[in-house]
């Protein structure tokens, strides 16, 4: 598998006869390693990313029958389920949850279970973890296995609202920053899941939402034009807070966009790929609009000009 995978499948987009198929295959393998049996004609909108130990599918269905049949089984597979409109019936282990209208709730992926999607579909954010990777943060998994727990708030909503927003974002990305948004998610997973203050070592909720915001702002550049109220507002939080949690790491918000600009300037500097672009485009791209603040601000961060960056790049 790539460092992460991704596609968005529509089922308008085949024939009605193959659509179950492709949902089977594309869906039911890829995210929840489910079989599937619709209950009404097939549509399915939906982003479906797989990263190693990780799968995310965030959409829309129609109703259908998900079973986590025998020969699907895999013992390393925990599953959340999440409905964020609509309603379904998980039964797994002998319990039947209703997981309707802003519910979710985890699943093993080591036995049999069944996921009912209720008539008028659902809008959903499904989620596979790998279970190695998942238990060093929680401990024992089995305590939060179906238990319902509500979307709109706590943990859960901070770990749905950030993977809505990295989904997305999409190929905006790059592998290096899914790798550190698949991070994130096991840390914001584990927290939804019940995870006390401290988590992977230290990692906490302050630290869990400053890494969410990271992300985000690497998503979208580090363009000027996100202003720490537009970050606080996408994750639920004040502005103030949003600046005292870049304080705890001894800078500041605008210092932390600033260097993200830098990096992704020096970044198409010393891409061959680039060479022909002018040095003002660049800077611009990267989300300068004033050449002689960005010179000297890359200056001051590389202690050398862009020039000089791009000349050394091009001799090697």
């Amino acid at each position: 598998m790539n460092a992460t995978t991704s596609f968005r499948l529509m089922t308008d987009a085949f024939p009605e006869q193959d659509r179950v198929e492709v949902m089977r295959q594309v869906y039911g393998r890829t995210v929840l390693k489910v079989d599937l049996d619709p209950l009404a004609p097939t549509h399915v909108d939906m982003k479906v990313r797989a990263l190693p130990g990780l799968g995310i599918a965030t959409g829309t269905s129609s109703e259908f029958r998900a079973h986590h049949s025998m020969p699907l089984i895999d013992s390393d597979d925990l599953l959340l389920l999440a409905a964020l409109d609509g309603a379904s019936v998980m039964k797994h282990r002998g319990r039947e949850e209703p997981i309707g209208n802003g519910r979710a709730l985890m699943m093993s992926g080591e036995e049999v279970g069944l996921n009912l999607i209720q008539p008028g579909g659902m809008r959903f954010v499904n989620m596979s973890f790998s279970l190695r990777q998942l238990s060093p943060l929680i401990g024992d998994p089995a305590s939060v296995l179906m238990q319902p727990s509500p979307t709109t708030s706590g943990a859960m909503r901070l770990l749905l609202d950030y993977v809505q927003s990295i989904q997305d974002a999409d190929d905006a990305l790059t592998p290096e920053t899914w790798q550190l948004a698949a991070t994130h998610i096991f840390d914001l997973a584990a927290l939804a899941m019940g995870a006390t203050a401290e988590i992977a070592r230290g990692r906490g909720v302050r630290v869990a939402r400053l890494r969410a915001i990271k992300a985000d702002i690497l998503a979208h550049g580090g363009h000027d034009e996100l202003s720490a109220d537009d970050i606080a507002a996408r994750h639920h939080l004040c502005a103030r807070y949003v600046r005292k949690l870049f304080e705890s790491e001894g800078t500041s918000l605008s210092d932390f966009m600033l260097r993200q600009r830098l990096v992704r300037a020096h970044r198409m500097l010393v891409d061959p790929s680039h060479a022909g672009r002018s040095i003002t485009a660049i800077a611009f791209d990267a989300g300068f609009n004033d050449l002689s603040y960005f010179n000297r601000a890359f200056r001051r961060r590389y202690d050398a000009t862009p020039s000089d960056v791009r000349a050394a790049a091009l001799k090697n």
